[in-house]
């Protein structure tokens, strides 16, 4: 049973920082994609950034590019998430799709492609 579970949302002031963790467990993740997902109130949900598990490519959107990390442990993958805005703001979702194609890169930040979901952790950014 494919299950992701995100942590290390809360409260911080503009240009802090936080890290988030999406911990998986009921599949083999070497095999699937893991993407970061953000969705505002009253917005569309937002790739933010995707990690190909087979070989550690990376990828993010204009809007965090030179800001957030995803970086993988054993079974858990990290967004560390810095010098945040309040555009920022957000509940973050973690997903993941089991990669049959090479072309991961021209889809990877798209929300429609992913099958299995977390719950979602809440970002805040305020003074």
């Amino acid at each position: 049973q494919v299950q992701l579970v995100e942590s290390g949302g809360g409260l911080v002031q503009p240009g802090g920082s936080l890290r988030l963790a999406c911990a998986t467990s009921g599949f083999t993740l070497d095999l699937y994609g893991i993407g970061w997902f953000r969705q505002a109130p009253g917005k569309e949900r937002e790739g933010v950034s995707a990690i190909d598990n087979r070989d550690g490519s990376a990828y993010y959107s204009d809007s965090v590019k030179g800001r957030f990390t995803i970086s993988r442990d054993s079974a858990t993958v990290y967004l560390q998430m810095n010098d945040l805005s309040p555009d920022d703001m957000a509940v973050y979702y973690c997903a993941t799709v089991f990669l049959l194609t090479n072309k991961y890169n021209q889809w990877s930040l798209d929300p429609s492609r992913y099958d299995f979901w977390g719950q979602g952790t809440q970002v805040t950014v305020s003074s």
